[in-house]
């Protein structure tokens, strides 16, 4: 039997404990590539690492039987292994997806003729990630090479659920994770030619899959740490155990509830179920994350087609101020934390900005739009308080 073999860049708490995990258990030759060397070298240097879930099932897993690169340090070994790799995979953010597109062009040039095709996955939190990584991929490559090279792989974009809280410093290469997860991938690009991973949902169009999982799960749990945060709590669990901050967060996602209603078609009463299963995984006891971790990065959570700003646009549009979700973006205002430098330039933008200029170039939102108004008042309302 042919073993398979995976390239999976990111080999953080996500890639070690929900997408390297998953292709481990599905028989790849696992190869973590990755820019800390640091993390490299311990992963180089370990024969395995425990994936302990926590929750409904707590179970512990033995991970074993992976290799580990520097795709900064030695570009060329990465190249190599994807010219002979089955997948490759990513979990490391999507603004660092264009620093990956030349190892992965480089190694689609150096694949034998007649190969299998290469199976191409951005596993990130944004809508369209491979589709992303593509563009950066199709920018370093002539018109006329494009078709060939892209006729050696399968671009498919996918979508990941799975909480992977901040670690315990002395945790090591070990990771805790939820027991909850869900990986879909879109079946189409596959044709005939399906995968076997043992626990991905394929589907038709991810679409629906994608939206309903970043404007329920990300903009949850964004607005737990935000709202959490400003009543003084420091864990995501203990702002849920807050009956004020609980029923604002609910607020937030019955309002994206109605949205994804109105856009896809879902079933109110199975969005309803989905939306509470959401807010128990938030408050598993077992997951210690912070308000601080989970609300990091402000500025790019409060972009366009985040999990914010694109929700309410929409509800916008059909005429229904989102009431519950200007709530949560007026507490995202207020994350000053000088240890995330996003957090910083949030404050600095603030002070430096009239309202609808910082709604216009944070937000993407102009003055055509039905929630310039009531965004303008909310960033206005924020700037008098500070």
């Amino acid at each position: 039997m042919t073993v398979r073999k995976a390239v999976h860049f990111g080999a953080g708490n996500i890639g070690r404990g929900f997408v390297g995990f998953l292709l481990g258990r599905a028989g790849y030759e696992l190869v973590f590539a990755d820019v800390n060397a640091a993390l490299i070298d311990e992963l180089a240097s370990s024969t395995g690492y425990r994936v302990h879930e926590v929750g409904e099932a707590s179970i512990s897993h033995e991970v074993t039987g992976y290799r580990a690169l520097n795709s900064a340090a030695d570009p060329e070994a990465v190249v190599h292994e994807i010219a002979t790799a089955d997948a490759v995979t990513t979990a490391v953010g999507p603004n660092i997806l264009r620093f990956i597109a030349p190892l992965i062009v480089a190694g689609l040039r150096a694949r034998s003729s007649g190969a299998p095709r290469l199976h191409v996955m951005a596993c990130e939190n944004a809508i369209g990630a491979t589709g992303m990584l593509v563009g950066e991929m199709r920018a370093l490559v002539s018109e006329e090479e494009w078709p060939e090279l892209a006729a050696g792989a399968v671009f498919a974009n996918t979508a990941v659920d799975r909480i992977v809280p901040g670690q315990s410093p002395d945790a090591g290469l070990d990771v805790t994770v939820e027991s909850y997860f869900e990986w879909a991938i879109e079946s189409e690009p596959f044709g005939e030619e399906r995968p076997e991973i043992p626990g991905v949902t394929w589907v038709e169009d991810l679409a629906p899959y994608i939206e309903r999982k970043l404007f329920t799960v990300n903009t949850g749990h964004a607005t737990t740490a935000y709202l959490g945060r400003a009543a003084g709590h420091t864990g995501i669990a203990e702002s849920l155990a807050d009956p004020e901050v609980h029923a604002r967060v609910l607020a937030v996602l019955r309002e994206t509830k109605e949205m994804l209603v109105r856009v896809h078609g879902f079933d109110p009463e199975a969005q309803e179920a989905y939306l509470q299963r959401i807010l128990e995984r938030f408050a598993n006891p077992g997951i210690t994350d912070t308000v601080q971790r989970v609300g990091r990065q402000p500025l790019r959570k409060l972009s366009r087609h985040e999990r914010f700003i694109e929700p309410a646009e929409r509800l916008a549009g059909f005429g229904v101020e989102p009431v519950a979700l200007l709530d949560a973006i007026g507490a995202l205002l207020e994350f000053d934390v000088p240890e995330d430098p996003e957090s910083v330039e949030l404050q600095q933008m603030l002070a430096s900005r009239s309202p609808e200029e910082f709604v216009r170039e944070v937000a993407g939102v102009d003055a055509e739009s039905p929630l310039q108004a009531p965004l303008v008042r909310v960033v206005g309302a924020s700037q008098q308080a500070a």
